[in-house]
């Protein structure tokens, strides 16, 4: 039992003996008390009043009185405006520390014989990771680490998402000017090199919109009536088109170039990806909206699109294509994953799990769950759940997001019979979990109140807003390695690897670099938006993780140091001591684990974790910076200042690594 439960039990007490009251447990509230009062636990009473017939401060002097004759631990009181600031005794302190020192796997709960699936990363393979994926694997592998260690079975999963439309954009412009590049040839990343082609098609779709806004209106509206009236074959009006568009390319030299044969070839002649150019004919002989967006009137987009409907047909040609790409995708990946420190149980792929959706939407289909409109497509509604209609099939019989997503949950839970399904994705898809978990219940799925949206913010630059299509992203490995070099900077401009081995120096890098990475994304409320700055991350003082790691690698010193000097007997053998007001501050800290531990697993929030560990890191850097050790000649009071560095060390490393964050030994 914490010390907070003691504490209501022997108010709990007083009310019974006093008053003779059986009060709520749940209206006795603690807080932390302010620094400027003595005490480290605060009784608030002004809720208490109603029983005890008391003002706030009568009932504050009343309760003190009853706990200092009553609970051995309590030593002295004071009341402040009905607030009843409590002091505990050194003996209660002590025995704390000691029991904390000899505890394995301290503050940690017990086995819940419950399963909680994690998926996070669940990156698309046209693109590498970057910033914002950055922050959500963090999350994701901190949230995991923290439910295991209150108690619960979890399960870390990678839903890939392989396929789809952006997929096929990769691959089209991989078609079109790929000029068969590998991640050898190039010197790329697999992954960068699908991010690459992804970026190019983006441009085109620019380029094509410019070209048909500002250029082409005007020739394929002259050319109309030549279509119309059978004088021009859809095969003579592509290369009309082509003529023409080569001919305002060389009048226009500051208009971007693209390789308009190759698009010929595309549209006549690859069967694999469009079996009939007139369906562009038609589109583009529609009159030209000049309010469009970019990805409404493009015939990439056709193209793109094409391609989708091809892959879900089977076709072999875009299989080999698909298959290539995605293993190189998968390859770069790996790399970035284990550089970053993150694991996972479980890998799933939309590929093989957009199918079951459909089984899914036929299911509602025949429960009425769902409805077909006019045009073939199928939705749901979901007014009544203050939602809207959701689109779950179009009317071509392709899958849209939540389709995937409906097959894969009920997979999910297949395989693992699951307690909660923790979903980590950005804010921007906080509809679309409302939407998946609303059919999930109408469907009568027994998981569906299990399923739960981890809803972060997005990651800002000092430079503004990252655009992926646009490749102004910040990439995930171009960042890990800057942070590695200012790391390695920073700690050699302060002389703290003047006797380390190149070996050790660099494992040390990567371990502030890292850390400071990690921790400056996990110490802000997941729900937050947060500006991300990597020169802040990684100082050696204020809010960060250098500072966190280097106050570990202090007290290593201070306790191999101990050892030199022959203080080999268990620390926490010796006598009683009074302790120090900020030695007891410390412990106080120390105390607060198992509730911060617990607070942190259930709001799914790794920065409860990160802030605490800073503040305790604090503490002990006060305590080091007011209070001699080694000069200490009483040696229970030494001793009792070396336990409380060893058990600060430990418990900071075991936050660090609940973040996901290793610590030096040395520094």
């Amino acid at each position: 039992m914490n010390l907070e439960h003691q504490l209501s039990s022997y108010v709990l007490s007083a009310f019974e003996q006093v008053w003779n009251i059986d009060i709520n447990p749940e209206i006795i509230s603690f807080q932390e008390t302010k620094k400027e009062f003595e005490g480290s636990h605060t009784l608030v009473c002004f809720s208490l009043t109603k029983f005890t017939k008391l003002s706030p401060e009568q009932t504050g002097e009343a309760i003190g009185k009853y706990l200092t004759a009553h609970a051995p631990f309590v030593t002295r009181f004071n009341v402040v405006k009905g607030f009843l600031n409590l002091t505990i005794s050194d003996v209660y302190w002590l025995d704390s520390l000691k029991s904390i020192s000899q505890t394995t796997n301290y503050g940690f709960g017990e086995d819940k014989n419950e399963l909680v699936i994690v998926e996070y990363s669940s990156p698309n393979t046209n693109k590498p990771l970057h910033l914002g994926h950055l922050r959500n694997n963090f999350l994701g592998y901190s949230v995991a680490e923290i439910l295991e260690a209150n108690g619960y079975k979890v399960i870390r999963n990678n839903l890939v998402n392989d396929r789809g439309i952006h997929i096929c954009k990769s691959m089209l412009a991989y078609i079109l000017f790929g000029n068969g590049e590998t991640p050898e040839s190039s010197n790329l990343k697999g992954d960068k090199l699908a991010g690459k082609h992804y970026v190019l098609f983006n441009n085109i779709l620019l380029r094509e919109n410019v070209i048909i806004r500002d250029t082409i209106s005007k020739e394929i509206q002259s050319i109309n009536p030549m279509v119309e009236s059978g004088q021009l074959s859809p095969e003579e009006y592509i290369t009309e088109l082509v003529d023409r568009l080569e001919k305002l390319e060389r009048s226009n030299p500051g208009m971007d170039k693209l390789d308009l044969n190759k698009y010929k070839s595309l549209l006549l002649n690859d069967q694999c990806v469009l079996d009939e150019a007139q369906n562009i004919i038609n589109y583009i002989l529609n009159p030209v909206d000049h309010n469009f967006k970019v990805e409404e009137k493009n015939f990439s987009l056709i193209l793109a699109q094409s391609m989708l409907l091809k892959w879900e047909e089977g076709d072999s040609q875009v299989r080999e294509l698909w298959q290539k790409m995605n293993t190189w995708v998968y390859a770069g990946f790996e790399e970035t994953y284990e550089k970053i420190g993150v694991k996972f149980d479980k890998y799933y792929y939309e590929s093989n799990t957009y199918l079951l959706g459909k089984e899914v939407v036929e299911e509602g289909l025949k429960s009425g769950v769902f409805f077909t409109k006019d045009n073939g497509s199928v939705w749901i509604d979901l007014k009544e759940e203050g939602l809207d209609e959701k689109l779950v099939l179009r009317n071509d019989g392709t899958s849209v997001y939540i389709t995937q997503d409906l097959g894969t949950a009920d997979l999910k839970y297949n395989d693992f019979q699951f307690a909660k399904s923790i979903y980590v994705v950005g804010n921007e898809q906080d509809y679309h979990f409302k939407v998946l978990q609303a059919i999930m219940k109408k469907l009568g799925r027994p998981y569906a109140d299990g399923i739960y949206h981890l809803s972060y913010g997005m990651v800002d630059l000092p430079s503004g807003k990252m655009k992926s299509r646009e490749g102004t992203v910040v990439d995930a490995d171009d960042l890990v390695n800057e942070m590695l070099q200012t790391a390695e900077t920073n700690t050699r401009e302060l002389g703290k690897v003047n006797d380390f081995s190149s070996e050790e120096a660099n494992k040390l890098y990567q371990t502030l670099g890292l850390g400071a990475l990690k921790y400056f994304l996990l110490k802000v409320d997941p729900k937050k938006r947060m500006l991300f700055d990597p020169q802040e991350s990684v100082q050696f003082q204020g809010n960060t993780g250098p500072f966190i790691q280097y106050t570990h690698a202090r007290i290593r010193a201070i306790l191999r140091k101990a050892d030199e000097i022959g203080i080999h007997t268990p620390l926490w053998e010796f006598d009683r001591i009074e302790l120090l007001p900020v030695e007891k501050d410390v412990i106080v800290w120390l105390n607060k684990f198992p509730q911060i531990l617990k607070e942190a697993g259930e709001k799914y929030s790794p920065a409860e974790i990160a802030n605490y560990v800073y503040e305790l890191a604090k503490e002990y850097n006060r305590l080091y910076q007011e209070v001699s050790i080694f000069n200490e000649a009483h040696m229970p009071a030494l001793k009792s200042r070396l336990l409380i560095s060893y058990v600060t060390g430990n418990l900071i490393k075991t936050c660090m690594k609940l973040l996901g964050i290793d610590v030096p030994e040395r520094m």
